[in-house]
């Protein structure tokens, strides 16, 4: 075999230090370089952290940083083996970013001791690649979401390269499958490139992982199906294998330099068959061979602490004592601990390093969206309720705005499911496309190479591409119907988490919220059925922590555009708008809509009859529906009970109905029981599940006379009143709840509630005879 060269065994040093730095990481507590006999009192009592992809982790990241030097690339790195947490503390170590950001931490011995001891450890940091780990953008602690990620971090940066590893065991997720499709939508000419490497070592925790043990051919299809020109890096031997994957990159890296030269050079607009590595190694490579008489590198068993019993068993500290003394550390760092100039010789200099990329701070580089005046787009109705409007559709002409004041600076899209047409937002297509750069056949419309929207029917593709983009410094909106949203839950809960322990880290810099917008909602569902019925997403996402979340209804369009654009302009939030599509009242002008919205809740005077008096009740509605179905209440009860004192409240800001104590929206007690009073009824009608009311108001002093209605899983193809009728959230029901819970009304007025009865009844009737709800309800206006 030919001997290696210098650079190559540079590049060979290097590895073995990072090894070192993982193995170390997982058993040491102190003696970091050796310097003396390995004893059990150097060892931690708990060893957590997983050894199996780490090797092979560090095997990419060492060749990434031989080609970003050489060829002065822009690159950073997405790692989605879930625990490769030891990899990336190491490399960032190694390269000096991890030290910039924790002069705690320098690059010597007593650093290198501070690493060791701080990894899964209490006080110290978590054994995934995390926030805490400079140069990542893609929390480890879930599998599936890596390549989406990378693909959203490329989009709109022409000049960076995102190599992502994918783990075999990660590539059996349903997210990661679906994502190898984003090459359909990377246009060559303006967006970055993005670099897949499939790690195949064979093995999840404690089973042979799929696409490892199918035959070559079928492999190679696979993804040649998926639209890749693989190559492949196979073995065992570092020799051989770091001369295969020198020259692997090598070929790859200007395949990458061919498309896109040939397509910002005037080429033909054809979809490039863009490469990939396959690099198979062993599990836990490096590592012990045998361990108590079994089999361990190469098999599941190297997946997390190869040797499990250090402190207690002298035969395992001594096999821990050799494998250390098998990178040969006294080659790699000085008497002081530093990296000797060999490790450091193939290391990128400044922001070339992969930990000290910008791009993976995306805050350094965030630049504020430019935004029109949302108030051009105002409705202006001659009185409250007098006109009708598709909120979201005119949302889709400020968007389309939005879209065109940034066109030039590329740094906001609109992902969605192939919902932005339905969703009422198509206005956005007289400003640009759908990127799109697979087939397009005469009868498409709005497809483009260069679209600011991005759609395919993959809720989690759509996600993961607005969470790279965000993460690296962009804008964006995540259009979806309300309930398959929760196909992104668990998505979901890892961008908070990642943000809120961002929030903790100085030199993290805040990056644009993640925006939803939740429409196409449960009360308009009422063609497609009970399974598009479900609100509950409002729900999982208030068990996150109060500094991330924001949750808003609004009632009109011209509150809804309020909001928008105040998400739009925030940072490090997570921002959900529920807001409807079809035609509903245009209750407040613009400038009411804005103070309303800034208020988050509050008395709407012109709906009450309190006359400056205490109210009898208060009616409370939060989401457009349940505010049309109060003032439909409201209007009967001011009719038919002309001497009760009704007080209406609309809740904007769901979290503006807990105390500050819990959230910084919170109201104070007096402000809260200003407006809800402290001994009077209230009737709360909800757009969601109304156990969160309760939940949110649960500490207050009236709580125990809040009566709340909303979605009870009651559901199916019917119209749209009869959603609410099924659900007792009818103007008929609530005009009940106030007749039964307001004292001394009910004996006066028991007709009228035998004629809300009757009207419910009456109304289940019409429908089974003509197929749509009630002339009086279908064509209900504000009579006042």
């Amino acid at each position: 075999m030919t001997e290696p060269t210098d650079e190559l065994r540079r590049v060979d040093a290097y590895w073995r230090a990072a090894n070192y730095l993982s193995v170390g990481q997982i058993y040491l507590l102190d003696n970091p370089l050796l310097r003396e006999p390995l004893r059990p009192e150097h060892i931690k009592p708990r060893l957590l952290g997983h050894w199996g992809t780490t090797p092979g982790l560090n095997f990419v990241y060492a060749h990434l940083n031989r080609t970003i030097r050489e060829r002065d690339l822009d690159a950073m790195t997405v790692i989605g083996p879930g625990h490769g947490g030891p990899a990336m503390l190491a490399n960032t170590w190694l390269e000096g970013s991890y030290s910039e950001a924790y002069r705690e931490v320098p690059r010597n011995e007593e650093g290198m001791r501070t690493l060791f001891r701080q990894f899964s450890f209490p006080g110290g940091v978590p054994s995934h690649v995390a926030p805490e780990v400079p140069g990542s953008i893609h929390e480890g602690g879930e599998l599936g979401y890596s390549l989406a990620h990378a693909y959203g971090a490329a989009f709109d940066n022409p000049g960076l390269l995102v190599a992502c590893v994918v783990g075999d065991g990660e590539a059996e997720t349903g997210p990661l499958a679906t994502s190898w499709h984003a090459n359909k939508f990377l246009n060559p000419a303006t967006d970055g490139a993005v670099l897949p490497i499939l790690h195949l070592n064979g093995y999840k925790i404690a089973n042979p992982t799929v696409l490892a043990r199918i035959p070559d051919e079928e492999l190679d299809a696979l993804l040649r199906g998926y639209g890749y020109a693989p190559r492949y890096v196979t073995g065992s031997d570092p020799t051989r294998m770091h001369a295969e994957m020198a020259t692997a990159l090598d070929e790859v890296l200007t395949d990458i330099r061919r498309i896109q030269h040939e397509a910002r050079d005037g080429g033909e607009a054809t979809r490039p068959v863009w490469p990939m590595i396959v690099l198979r190694s062993p599990k836990g490579w490096t590592g012990p061979s045998f361990v108590d008489g079994l089999p361990v590198e190469g098999t599941w068993r190297a997946h997390q602490v190869p040797l499990a019993s250090v402190r207690d068993n002298p035969a395992h500290l001594a096999a821990l004592a050799d494998w250390l003394h098998s990178y040969r550390p006294e080659e790699l760092f000085d008497e002081a601990g530093h990296p000797v100039p060999d490790v450091l010789a193939t290391i990128p200099r400044g922001d070339r390093r992969m930990g000290a990329n910008p791009h993976a701070n995306g805050g350094l580089l965030l630049e504020p969206l430019r935004l029109p005046d949302f108030t051009a787009f105002a409705i202006e109705p001659a009185k409250p309720g007098a006109s009708t409007s598709e909120p979201t559709r005119i949302l889709g002409q400020y968007l389309r705005e939005v879209v065109r004041e940034n066109t030039g600076s590329r740094n906001f899209r609109l992902f969605g499911p192939d919902e932005t047409a339905s969703n009422r937002l198509d206005a956005v297509y007289e400003a640009t496309g759908k990127q799109w750069t697979a087939e397009v056949l005469p009868v498409d419309e709005h497809l483009a190479r260069d679209g600011r929207v991005v759609e395919v029917l993959s809720e989690h593709l759509c996600q993961g591409w607005l969470e790279g983009y965000l993460l690296t410094g962009r804008h964006g909106m995540f259009s979806c119907y309300e309930a398959f949203i929760h196909i992104v839950d668990s998505m979901f809960n890892q961008h908070a988490k990642w943000l809120k322990s961002s929030k903790r880290l100085p030199w993290r810099r805040p990056v644009a919220s993640l925006n939803y917008l939740l429409t196409s909602h449960v009360w308009r569902q009422d063609h497609n059925g009970f399974s598009h019925q479900d609100p509950g997403f409002i729900d999982h996402v208030m068990n996150k922590k109060a500094e991330i979340i924001r949750v808003y209804l609004p009632p009109d369009t011209n509150t809804l555009l309020s909001v928008a654009d105040h998400c739009l302009r925030s940072r490090d939030y997570v921002n959900v708008i529920v807001a409807g599509k079809n035609k509903s009242p245009d209750w407040l002008p613009m400038p009411q809509a804005v103070l309303h919205a800034t208020r988050g809740a509050g008395i709407w005077e012109w709906a009450g009859t309190e006359d400056g008096g205490p109210p009898d009740v208060v009616l409370a509605c939060a989401g457009d529906m349940p505010t049309l179905e109060v003032m439909a209440a409201t209007a009967i009860l001011r009719e038919e009970v002309p001497g009760l004192r009704t007080r209406v409240v609309n809740v904007v800001d769901l979290m503006r109905l807990q105390p500050p104590s819990e959230h910084p929206h919170g109201m104070p007690d007096p402000e809260f029981d200003a407006l809800f009073t402290t001994d009077r009824p209230v009737i709360f009608a909800y757009h969601g599940y109304p156990w969160l009311i309760h939940r949110l108001t649960y500490r207050r002093t009236n709580h125990e006379n809040f009566h709340v209605r909303g979605y009870k899983e009651e559901g199916t193809t019917t119209t749209p009143f009869d959603m609410r009728v099924l659900n007792d959230l009818d103007r008929f029901r609530l005009v009940i709840d106030v007749l039964d819970r307001v004292p001394g009304v009910g004996v006066t007025t028991a007709s009228l509630r035998q004629r809300m009865t009757d009207q419910r009844a009456r109304h289940r009737s019409y429908i089974r005879a003509h197929g749509e709800d009630l002339p009086e309800v279908r064509d209900w206006a504000w009579p006042y």
